[in-house]
């Protein structure tokens, strides 16, 4: 009987190597894929010992498995980091990674999975998946937690999607690739968003018309700063802002582009009851009972009742338990019951709060 084919989305870090690892040892055959999403294929020309793909190459030889680099760069360009740009200009604030996980990567992998036969696919997320009356997907490690870039995957997908590590630590994934003598096993991880090597305005500026504007007070009008391009600025940012009167506490509360104002206020002006959302994606049928809303990453989840929904326009209104800092247009909302992912949406709007 042959064994099932995984593909392993795969950069050579301690992770992936660990899932492709535990995947093999499970009894599944392997085989790596790293994808070139941005500029992979132009570093390992310029430095062929050092690049990431020659490294992922080296530790793939390490575990017995097949490697390969597959040419993405085109597709990323245009759905990840041309719309993130697009976004910024529309003052929004995007998460890149929620929209690459889903359209991009593991988009990919299954494509690739038909190619070769395989029968699933799997990455290094820190995701449970478990087996109820449908495929669910929940929380990993609490400081690892993974779940909250994955709201946008297709629910018919969820049965050929794979999460080796979903019942580990972070600290248990470094000492099995340490048992393997994976050279993986002390490389550090990237903080940033892959193609910002360095800070968001160097990336945004020579791709964006910015030029400075007006900060407007948002009780009197007033005009009591300026700032140095719409496009740069976030609901609830308070630092940087460039305030003339510096005694002011205020924060950002609305960026209109189109005018090329930002609107700052008081704190409570940045506390929000609920939002409007769009892009609804759903895991389950079930939202039925409780269900707590996430509205970003690493955000402490918020006991949240479902106003309005409507599937086939993938729309979606909530009001919080509790008024939340800082909900903000671009952003995702992604919805829990307990540690299990139930779906999620793009922000639009945020809803205010009573004072």
């Amino acid at each position: 009987m042959t064994r099932p084919l995984v593909l392993v989305g795969f950069s050579g870090g301690v992770d992936s190597s660990v899932a492709a690892a535990l995947l093999k040892e499970q009894g599944y055959r392997v085989r790596a894929v790293m994808l070139d999403l941005w500029r992979e294929s132009e570093s390992c020309q310029s430095d062929p010992e050092n690049c990431p793909a020659a490294a992922a190459a080296r530790v793939a030889d390490q575990l017995g498995i097949e490697f390969e680099l597959r040419d993405w760069k085109d597709e990323f360009r245009r759905r990840i980091v041309d719309e993130f740009t697009a976004a910024y200009a529309r003052g929004l604030t995007p998460n890149p990674c929620v929209s690459c996980n889903p359209e991009i990567k593991f988009a990919a992998l299954l494509e690739l999975a038909e190619e070769y036969g395989a029968s699933y696919v799997a990455s290094g997320h820190y995701v449970r998946r478990l087996l109820g009356n449908e495929v669910e997907l929940h929380r990993g490690e609490a400081k690892k937690d993974q779940t909250y870039f994955l709201w946008k995957l297709q629910r018919q997908s969820l049965p050929r999607i794979l999460f080796p590590l979903g019942e580990l630590t972070k600290n248990e994934v470094r000492q099995r690739a340490a048992e393997l003598g994976l050279a993986s096993a002390s490389r550090s991880e990237s903080q940033n968003v892959c193609f910002i090597p360095g800070s968001l305005r160097e990336f945004l500026a020579p791709r964006l018309e910015s030029r400075p504007g007006p900060l407007v007070d948002l009780e009197t009008g007033e005009i009591i700063g300026e700032h140095a391009g719409a496009a740069f600025y976030t609901v609830g940012q308070r630092k940087g802002l460039g305030l003339w009167k510096s005694h002011l506490e205020r924060y950002v509360v609305e960026v209109r582009p189109q005018s090329n104002e930002v609107v700052v206020g008081p704190r409570w002006a940045v506390m929000h009851g609920g939002l409007e959302a769009g892009e609804l994606n759903l895991l389950t049928e079930d939202l039925q009972g409780g269900l707590e809303a996430v509205v970003r990453y690493r955000a402490r989840p918020v006991k949240a009742r479902v106003v309005e929904i409507d599937e086939t326009a993938g729309r979606l209104r909530l009001h919080f338990a509790e008024p939340q800092f800082a909900v903000t247009p671009g952003q995702s909302v992604a919805l829990y019951r307990g540690t299990r992912l139930l779906g999620g949406a793009v922000i639009e709007r945020a809803l205010p709060t009573q004072r």
